[in-house]
């Protein structure tokens, strides 16, 4: 099986699909689910590729994934062509290998596996691959699982293979993510000449005990499963820099909530919204969603996956719901319970982005154990 498992992630990361673009991962994916009695349908979003594929019926398993990776930055910099993937001392290289061809090609030779000794099983699996999760999000999972949902379909269990590991696979496993607001603010003043501030109004001078009080923002104070919220400037803007002599008529704020469920998105607008109210800032906001947070603390999923990696890895996996968000959080729609697991996280998105050759093989048998747990 390992070398299924490298030759199909090998075969992935030769393409460069980079976000949205999927340039035929999907189409290999699809030919060898179909091989082996999936039920295929290829739904094209504008320029995102999605895949729904499904055998069995009953209690559904999702296998959850993206054949879409980031840019491979300065070519020069990486030790091989980021897209001509080797291995070099047991570990695989190439852009997207972690994050998340490599799990895919896990997933995939793991149910190609456990159909071949249990073809009679119990229950679905199915497989929602997208290539739009590296970018904006908004025409893969989150359609699909909207799809799904107006087709009265039932996911009951969400496995995202997410590279979630920290030190060493199975170490960790995403249970659930925090919420995530990010906003746009653009605060008025009067332009005028900079040796006569009394006849303009500096928005620069004007905004700095608001942006005090943002960074000072207490939102919540978090669970036990979510450390409190956090609100984060990305980045600030005024003026032009080759022009020093004139107080410019607007700057702009751009900020980051990640957000827990102890607080809801319409609070934080209210709370933002109010403090600019307060410090009288003439002001325009736009808002933009990417998701709620959710959380798995119990259920069958979670409790196989941990039996799972104890039986394979002999290690006891910790619950974590930080990092960043997932296509996991498109889910809660369907009433899904959602955990993720997958490699080690170290390189991703990185120069020479590598994974572990024997990972993806371990991996896999965890992810063939769920199978056998969930539906035999």
């Amino acid at each position: 099986m390992l070398n299924s498992i490298i030759n199909l992630s090998k075969e992935l990361i030769k393409i460069p699909s980079i976000s949205p673009l999927d340039l035929g991962c999907q189409e290999i994916l699809a030919q060898k689910l179909k091989k082996i009695g999936f039920i295929i349908e290829n739904i094209k979003i504008n320029r995102t590729s999605n895949l729904w594929a499904y055998k069995g019926h009953g209690k559904t398993l999702t296998f959850v994934g993206h054949t879409d990776v980031v840019p491979a930055g300065n070519i020069k910099k990486w030790k091989i062509h980021p897209f001509q993937p080797i291995v070099i001392n047991d570990y695989l290289f190439g852009r997207g290998s972690a994050d998340m061809k490599g799990s895919i090609s896990a997933m995939i030779c793991a149910t190609e596996n456990f159909l071949k000794k249990y073809n009679f099983h119990k229950g679905r699996i199915s497989f929602l691959l997208t290539s739009d999760e590296e970018s904006r999000a908004c025409d893969g999972t989150k359609k699909i699982v909207q799809i799904l949902k107006k087709r009265k379909e039932k996911i009951n269990y969400c496995l995202v293979g997410e590279p979630t590991s920290n030190k060493i696979l199975g170490d960790c496993i995403k249970n659930g993510r925090r919420g995530s607001l990010s906003a746009v603010i653009t605060i008025y003043g009067i332009q005028g000449h900079i040796a006569y501030p009394n006849l303009a109004e500096n928005p620069i001078h004007k905004s700095i005990v608001f942006i005090k009080k943002l960074i000072n923002l207490e939102l919540d104070r978090g669970n036990d499963y979510f450390k409190p919220s956090c609100l984060q400037i990305f980045f600030i803007s005024s003026g032009k820099l080759n022009i020093t002599n004139m107080i410019p008529d607007s700057i702009k704020i751009g900020l980051n909530i990640r957000y827990t469920p102890e607080i809801k998105k319409k609070n934080i607008v209210l709370k933002i919204e109010e403090m600019l109210k307060k410090n009288s800032l003439k002001n325009k906001i736009s808002w933009f969603f990417s998701g709620d947070p959710f959380l798995t603390s119990s259920g069958k999923l979670l409790q196989v996956t941990k039996s799972s990696i104890q039986k394979i890895l002999k290690i006891s996996p910790y619950l974590s719901t930080s990092g960043g968000t997932s296509d996991g959080r498109f889910f809660p729609l369907l009433k899904s319970e959602i955990i993720e697991l997958g490699p080690v996280n170290k390189t991703i998105h990185k120069i020479n982005e590598c994974v572990k050759v024997q990972d993806l093989y371990l991996l896999s048998k965890i992810y063939e154990n769920i199978l056998k747990k969930l539906f035999l």
